[in-house]
């Protein structure tokens, strides 16, 4: 049996934080690895991310969980961090995985605004993910960037502030703004054709639902799992969650 590791890759001057789990029984020398993301203010640990990995390794999968920029253990500052130097770091982890020689098949699973990311990197890596998985994507983030919104926080769009507060004391620099609404997630949605997995609390205040049910609409091959009256980090029912995650993993393998 493989031994899991925790280790470091470099991206553009940072030291990206990466861990790797095995399944227990591995079923042959080659496995698939599902690449795991948390979401805006989160990490590798958090309580339903450890939970879809158990989950992917229950079902014989390899599970590399990655911190982006500013997150974790990662290097970077939280206030410095945009989707553009997300975007970065998730090619390069991407990259890595490929140079691995145990892996049959990538999967990309994220949370949240890594929930977008998984979204945005379906569409830039679609030749070589065989399904994403966004789990509460905050697809709405460029949209509401856009029309001067960000964490329920009014700004005027033409004139960005040059600080945000972004909750838990924490502070978002003007760039995240700027970069955000520079992206258009319908056109992500358009390159990617294969399947998707969206799993999404109808009770979630951070992402509403509807988010979701039009994402859902506009792939091409997607199927919208929602958790009744649930949290958008799924309190409530997260084995609700776990298995959507597991029944998908089983359908498409």
């Amino acid at each position: 049996m493989r031994e899991s590791r925790e280790f470091f890759i470099p991206d553009d001057g940072i030291q990206i934080h990466l861990k790797l789990n095995f399944p227990q029984n591995p079923s042959g020398e080659k496995m698939p690895l599902m690449i795991l993301v948390h979401g805006f203010t989160g990490d590798m640990e958090e309580t339903h991310i450890r939970a879809v990995q158990r989950t992917a390794n229950e079902e014989g999968f390899a599970v590399l969980r990655a911190e982006m920029y500013g997150h974790g253990k990662s290097g970077g500052a939280f206030g410095d961090h945009t989707l553009m130097k997300w975007i970065s770091n998730i090619l390069t982890v991407i990259d890595y995985a490929r140079t691995l020689d145990f892996v049959s098949d990538l999967y990309l699973c994220g949370h949240s605004q890594g929930g977008l990311l998984t979204m945005l990197a379906g569409a830039m890596e679609r030749d070589r993910l065989k399904a994403i998985l966004p789990l509460s994507p905050a697809s709405m983030i460029p949209e509401i960037a856009r029309h001067g919104e960000i964490l329920g926080v009014p700004f005027d769009p033409d004139h960005i502030p040059a600080e945000v507060e972004a909750g838990k004391g924490l502070t978002l620099r003007e760039n995240y703004i700027r970069v955000a609404q520079l992206i258009d997630v319908d056109l992500a949605i358009a390159r990617y054709k294969g399947p998707v997995l969206i799993v999404h609390g109808t009770g979630d205040e951070s992402v509403p639902f509807h988010y979701s049910e039009e994402v859902a609409a506009k792939y091409a091959n997607a199927k919208l799992v929602p958790i009744p009256g649930d949290t958008h980090c799924y309190d409530l029912h997260l084995d609700q969650v776990t298995e959507a995650v597991r029944s998908f993993l089983r359908e498409i393998r």
